[in-house]
């Protein structure tokens, strides 16, 4: 479900349950559960979250032994893409999930776009080879199209998922951009 975890190894796996984790929080406020808690990881590290019941927008801190990761989800939290990286014009980003830790951030944004696959995929294929990126995979299946790259020199991954969809007002792509970085990188 979240091709970063092939190229970013064991951090992007992290970074993945983060936003997995997110996910599962932004479900919960949609039930009108608890808007805000504390819970111990299954690793033993002390957590807590806050939702706001207006905007749907989710606020988790974990801290570890090796210092505090949080992340931030939600339709309005601002999108801060790396050098190269813009959005594909007229994308409407439906969640935006970042996630700090100490040792770098990554960033989930699922979007919906009027453009056909495709083109949404060459865009960011184009601006990851542009910055750097060496594309890894490419795959179309069954209309859903996928690019995944590595930035060597600091480690950075970059995927994107776009599939053909039906929205609201007609055919419409839907997909998921997910970019991590070390910091520094």
């Amino acid at each position: 479900m979240f091709p970063a975890i092939v190229f970013g190894g064991m951090r992007a796996m992290k970074q993945a349950v983060w936003a997995v984790t997110g996910s599962a929080a932004l479900m919960l406020a949609a039930c009108g559960s608890e808007t805000s808690g504390e819970f111990t990881t299954g690793d033993g590290k002390n957590a807590e979250y806050t939702i706001d019941k207006e905007t749907g927008e989710t606020n988790m801190t974990i801290e570890g032994k090796d210092g505090t990761a949080t992340l931030r989800a939600g339709t309005d939290v601002p999108v801060s893409l790396p050098d190269g990286f813009t959005l594909f014009p007229g994308t409407k980003v439906v969640n935006n999930a970042v996630v700090n830790q100490p040792d770098g951030q990554a960033t989930m944004i699922t979007y919906e776009s009027a453009a056909a696959a495709d083109k949404v995929v060459t865009h960011y294929r184009d601006a990851a080879k542009a910055a750097g990126f060496d594309i890894q995979l490419e795959m179309n299946t069954n209309g859903t199209q996928m690019v995944a790259g590595e930035r060597k020199a600091d480690s950075a991954t970059v995927s994107v998922t776009a599939s053909p969809s039906e929205g609201e007002s007609g055919a419409v792509t839907t997909g998921q951009i997910i970019i991590a970085a070390k910091k520094g990188g």
